[in-house]
């Protein structure tokens, strides 16, 4: 199986594509200083194109400030639906990832995650469907999370959604609600599972973890240890977004995976073994969630067939990287 610097080298990958596919094309990406979008934009940037992107005009949930992947930076409320138009307008993408959205399954303020993961996605569209210059592709993330506790070993595109908390529910109706621009626009819908890496938010599981082992605490908090989730890096990730866009396989939706699911316990035993010590591990009731989806494990044939062979980067060599950054 491939390193993660032989298989995350996707800018590097990218740079040896020839002609370049994104050469004098412009990308569009909401959430651009998010933990996805800071690493598309060097993807897309890499494969030649010029790369714009929104940003809140409050700076919330930043997670990279620099500027160095895109060429020009707007800030724009996707609530805001006459700035959402003012800046399709300005930027005539060639392809647009809509990335921006709320992505944390236990935010608190259900009405907030259906307002910007639906209404905020449906003003996009509305834009660039209006837009004299149409998009050869308009890639929308959705979320593994919307087949909630399927019962499927290996999760495919075929198996019925099944949402256990708001944020699935807001993901899968922002899925219906895009079916209804599919006749204007050559929109693609991507279900990443989970996925992590450097910069991402301590509040998600794994950077949590890392976090613990890197400055050697002696215990952690934790929920369930029988959770399993599919972990992908977000190098591979950007990587499939890329490809995504240039085969443009209008109407359809893909899994974003590796294909393999690790359990919490599994991911303690590889931090062990990086770290070179044994945490002490403590159960916290509190943070047992409601409707826990208990096991995710997504295939990826569909993603392959479209964009060719796939390389995961392996979980372990993946923790190496957050661990030493």
């Amino acid at each position: 199986m491939a390193s993660a610097e032989a298989a995350g080298a996707t800018v590097e990958a990218a740079r040896a594509i020839g002609p370049r596919e994104g050469e004098g094309r412009r990308a569009l990406i909401t959430g651009l200083r998010g933990f996805t979008g800071s690493y598309l934009a060097r993807e897309l940037a890499a494969a030649g194109y010029r790369v714009f992107g929104t940003v809140l005009p409050d700076g919330a949930n930043e997670v990279f400030s620099a500027d160095v992947f895109a060429t020009d930076i707007f800030a724009a409320d996707l609530l805001d639906r006459a700035a959402v138009d003012g800046v399709v307008e300005q930027v005539r993408p060639d392809v647009a990832v809509h990335l921006a959205g709320i992505a944390c399954v236990a935010h608190g303020d259900a009405e907030q995650i259906y307002r910007v993961n639906v209404a905020a996605t449906r003003n996009l569209l509305e834009a660039l469907a209006a837009s004299p210059h149409a998009p050869s592709s308009v890639l929308l993330a959705s979320s593994a999370n919307i087949y909630g506790n399927a019962q499927a070993g290996l999760i495919d595109e075929s198996v019925a959604p099944r949402p256990a908390n708001d944020y699935a529910v807001s993901k899968l109706a922002m899925e219906y609600m895009a079916s209804l621009w599919m006749d204007k626009l050559p929109i693609v819908i991507a279900r990443p599972f989970n996925y992590t890496g450097v910069g991402q938010s301590d509040s998600f599981l794994l950077p949590k973890i890392v976090a613990h082992f890197r400055r050697g605490a002696s215990c952690i908090e934790l929920g369930n240890l029988a959770i399993a989730r599919d972990f992908s890096d977000v190098r591979m990730v950007a990587g499939s977004y890329r490809r995504l866009l240039a085969a443009a396989p209008a109407g359809q939706a893909f899994n974003v995976c590796s294909g393999r699911s690790h359990s919490l316990a599994s991911v303690l035993r590889m931090m062990e073994e990086i770290a070179g010590y044994r945490i002490e591990v403590r159960v916290k009731p509190a943070l047992v969630r409601a409707n826990e989806v208990l096991t995710l494990a997504g295939d990826n044939t569909r993603l392959a067939a479209a964009i060719g062979a796939l390389a995961p980067i392996p979980l372990a060599d993946t923790l190496r990287w957050m661990y030493g950054s």
